[in-house]
């Protein structure tokens, strides 16, 4: 057990996990960067863990923000940086200064830019085309003028250009999808035809990287396979069906210990708002585990957790730090037993996309969401 010292809940994220699935990545695109996302907290799985444990297999990390991209740089990664999110006015000049690349997709940050680049200290700029999501992006008929604001220093480097696609995971049609590449191609040439080569071409995500060889380019940029969780089971049904299929590890399990275990009488309510009672004679185990640490309160009556390689419904409402779970069919149960919210335990296992399908949501959010002051272990 790799439980940090005076911790009741804590996550434990596999090296060799995120190691595999990065190499499994690269070779489904082997003349690409690899471009590990490690946003929101790697995903839920500890920023500082998961670079240190893709260190040197990474060719770049991207992250939402500046603060983000400092913490990677403080985790000791060389490798260069791009921040994909909307960065702040006020804080352009330290990641200029920092050497961080950004996404750049409006007039008022590429002025911001044609006054701070230096020699000492050039923009490193990706410009992000919308080609059919409708979110941040240059529409079609503004990049020539953004282009003009570009060039008015020539030490803002137009280093790449990427897209994002909108309907790539949550379908087996591609239609849509080759719709937008056809549209960012169109985007690039213009960009090339000012006179200024796009080194580094990246519109696919994990879903992309997997299934379409075509839109590989310069770099393929990874998040949730990343993590071992597909995209969508669409996705996976694609990829077996096209032959595409990869081996993808799951890297995070989290786990919490059992705080107390009682026999409480049939008719007996648990928890707020009397939402449940129990229709039995029943053995009950509190466990120090609730809303605040990511334990969805969704989950309240329906979910359940590992114990002893058995699973324990959860009984009436999860509260903010505690929720109560049914142990009666589970022999010998004690305190500080160690459960598990996601992952496996014995022949058992709850995976995120089970806990997605009981929340009516994706397994992006389930492990995104789980609380990033919990302690993240490095594991083999």
């Amino acid at each position: 057990m790799a439980r940090p010292q005076g911790t009741k809940t804590w996550i434990e994220v596999s090296r060799g996990a995120l190691r595999a699935n990065a190499a499994a990545l690269k070779r489904s695109a082997p003349n690409s960067r690899l471009i590990c996302v490690v946003k929101s907290n790697a995903y839920g799985h500890g920023t500082a863990e998961t670079v240190r444990a893709l260190r040197g297999r990474a060719d770049w990390f991207a992250v939402d923000s500046l603060a983000e991209a400092q913490a990677v740089r403080s985790a000791a990664a060389a490798e260069p940086v791009l921040i994909l999110g909307y960065t702040l006015h006020e804080n352009l000049k330290a990641a200029v200064r920092s050497g961080f690349r950004l996404t750049v997709y409006n007039p008022e940050t590429a002025r911001q830019l044609a006054v701070l680049a230096t020699a000492r200290h050039p923009a490193h700029v990706h410009l992000k085309i919308e080609t059919g999501t409708s979110r941040q992006g240059i529409l079609e008929d503004d990049l020539p003028a953004l282009l003009r604001i570009l060039r008015r220093n020539p030490h803002v480097i137009v280093e790449g250009a990427s897209t994002h696609f909108a309907n790539i995971e949550d379908t087996t049609d591609s239609s849509y999808a080759r719709g937008q590449l056809r549209r960012y191609l169109k985007a690039v040439a213009v960009i090339e035809s000012s006179g200024r080569p796009v080194a580094v071409k990246h519109t696919a995500c994990s879903a992309a990287a997997i299934l379409f060889p075509e839109t590989h380019f310069d770099a393929v940029r990874t998040g949730i396979a990343l993590y071992g969780l597909w995209p969508s089971a669409e996705t996976k049904v694609s990829a077996r069906s096209s032959g595409r299929s990869l081996e993808l590890r799951t890297a995070l399990v989290w786990k919490t210990l059992v705080a107390q275990v009682k026999a409480l009488p049939a008719g007996t309510p648990v928890s707020y708002g009397l939402t449940e009672k129990l229709t039995r004679r029943s053995n009950v185990a509190v466990m120090p585990i609730g809303y605040w640490d990511g334990l969805d309160r969704g989950l309240s009556s329906v979910g359940h957790v590992l114990i002893r390689g058995r699973r324990a419904k959860i009984l009436g409402r999860v509260c903010m730090n505690m929720c109560v779970v049914d142990v009666t069919e589970i022999p010998g149960v004690r305190p500080e037993d160690e459960a598990i919210i996601i992952g496996p335990q014995k022949e058992e296992r709850i995976a995120a996309e089970e806990v997605a399908r009981q929340l009516g949501t994706i397994n992006y959010e389930v492990v995104t969401r789980i609380n990033p002051t919990l302690p993240r272990v490095l594991v083999a």
